[in-house]
């Protein structure tokens, strides 16, 4: 049963490798190439959001295996905007991942 009072935020909203018609909601200089469920959940844990994810088929890419998360709304933000912080977040989340998994350099 559909939830009202929680939003829906799908990968495919901050994968920079689709267009806008295939479900790409933020723009390209925002968006993160293949992003992950769990960089999606830590993107909005990090925003104050209590993220419920959950691994299903997007309905306009039924063939691909992706998921979504759900998060509280929160009265005066619309989700457009929720979105934009998130896609902040979310590159953020990447970089520090890409930075962990670098090995350092010896001076």
């Amino acid at each position: 049963m559909k939830e009202y009072k929680r939003h829906v935020v799908w990968l495919e909203y901050f994968n920079s490798s689709l267009s806008r018609k295939e479900g790409r909601r933020i723009p390209l200089d925002r968006a993160v190439k293949d992003p992950k469920l769990e960089e999606l959940a830590e993107a909005a844990r990090r925003l104050n959001y209590s993220p419920e994810q959950e691994v299903v088929k997007h309905p306009k890419r039924a063939t691909i295996q992706t998921g979504y998360i759900s998060i509280e709304k929160r009265n005066p933000k619309k989700k457009g905007s929720i979105l934009l912080e998130i896609a902040k977040s979310l590159s953020n989340v990447r970089g520090e991942r890409a930075s962990a998994a670098q090995p350092q350099k010896k001076r």
